[in-house]
């Protein structure tokens, strides 16, 4: 299918420095989201032995999240869509900030289930608002890159958590931690005063007032109107079948490499420290592609780079194979950069941040029972033919990507 500029609007002039701060903004907040999913995962074998948990007990701990995550996706897009960019992004951050700390002072199991479900409802909204921020603040033939490099931070959160860990978790537990989940308030603060509200939807909220009350306000049945029902449908197919494979694979990686391959915890740390500077890579030179040859065809290369490297990683044995195939693996993790870029324009601007938002994070929610189902399979042959299998969830969401047109407008 021939590209086609869907739903895309130039952003209303707000002045250059603007693109920046929320470049920026956009930034330092997914780098905290994924610090505080990842925070998490390095604690999981800690938390394991404390609270005597089994392998399935331990991926509900993720599943509560990604549920959270779901609801969140809803919720936090129609609050975007309705009051502001700017409100949400700093509602989120917050909400999952103090939750995740709050983790620090649990009592058992039910009590960081509990607060992990909490903390997901922050934890999505804050994609769905990057997304929509950087399509409305930066020109279309830079909007590729402007979103990858945004959520590329995802990796360096991801390395970040692991630093982290490896220097916390020895020397103060896993408690202390999550208390690092304090940390967005110095970015809510950030944003609070060096970031303006988009002035695109500050125009579209004016146009739908003028029309009357009535129509003022977005309804979350929107992404299912028969114009962009089937962008909803696939597109969501496509984030769930890639999300589920990526967090069956990053939920479970820091305990393959300690239980199955032998490493000590600091040496897996710095395994996942290079897993992620791959995947900030990977970030980078998909977001290039995305703007030169279209944002579906480099997400069908990214899935199907994933497809073949994931099987391979997973029966790798040797110390210094891991080490170089977790970056090279992890170059093909890219997805959601391009994702964000994809999915803000299928959808019009009066509902980008719902609609972006929901097929992501949605995805995320139906990804939920991954780390659970993952961790059955690891309880009953191993995590190495668990994390093997996730190379097949990527193939269908390249598939899925088939029935979605391109969107990459020429470059002005």
């Amino acid at each position: 299918m021939n590209a086609v500029n869907i739903h895309d609007t130039n952003p209303k002039e707000q002045g250059a420095y603007v693109k920046w701060h929320a470049l920026f903004g956009g930034f330092m907040s997914y780098i905290l989201d994924a610090l505080d999913f990842m925070l998490l995962a390095m604690a999981l074998p800690f938390i394991m032995k404390e609270l005597n948990l089994s392998m399935a007990e331990a991926g509900l701990l993720g599943t509560a999240t990604l549920i959270g995550v779901g609801f969140s996706s809803v919720v936090m897009g129609w609050y975007s869509d309705n009051y502001g960019r700017k409100n949400a992004l700093m509602g989120s951050l917050l909400a999952f900030g103090l939750l995740t700390a709050a983790i620090g002072f649990s009592r058992g199991f039910y009590d960081v289930m509990i607060l992990r479900f909490l903390a997901g409802l922050g934890l999505g909204g804050v994609w769905g608002v990057a997304a929509a921020y950087i399509n409305e603040t930066w020109p279309a033939h830079q909007r590729g890159r402007a979103a990858s490099f945004v959520l590329s931070s995802w990796p360096i959160g991801f390395g970040l958590a692991a630093l982290l860990a490896g220097y916390v978790l020895p020397r103060y537990g896993w408690r202390v931690l999550f208390f690092c989940g304090v940390i967005s308030v110095v970015v809510v603060a950030y944003i609070y005063f060096f970031i303006p509200e988009s002035e695109s939807w500050k125009e579209q909220k004016r146009l739908r007032m003028s029309n009357g009350e009535k129509n003022s306000k977005i309804s979350i049945s929107e992404v299912f109107a028969p114009e962009v029902l089937r962008y909803t449908i696939f597109g969501t197919l496509s984030a769930s079948c890639a999300l589920i494979a990526y967090w069956g694979v990053n939920t479970w990686i820091p305990t393959f490499l300690i239980k199955e391959r032998g490493m000590s915890m600091t040496d897996m740390s710095m395994f996942i420290v290079m897993l992620n500077v791959g995947m900030f890579i990977g970030y980078q030179v998909f977001g290039y592609l995305a703007d030169k040859i279209g944002r579906k065809k480099s997400l069908i290369i990214s899935f199907i780079g994933a497809t073949i490297m994931v099987p391979i990683y997973s029966v790798a044995e040797s110390t210094t194979l891991l080490f170089w195939l977790g970056p090279v693996m992890a170059l093909f993790f890219s997805y959601a950069g391009m994702f964000g870029s994809y999915f803000a324009e299928l959808y019009p601007l009066r509902i980008r941040s719902l609609g972006a938002g929901f097929c992501f994070n949605v995805g995320r929610g139906l990804s939920a029972f991954a780390p659970f189902v993952l961790g059955q399979i690891a309880a009953t042959y191993s995590l190495s033919i668990g994390i093997g299998l996730c190379g097949l969830s990527f193939l269908v969401a390249g598939i899925m990507m088939m029935f979605l047109p391109e969107t990459k407008q020429a470059a002005a």
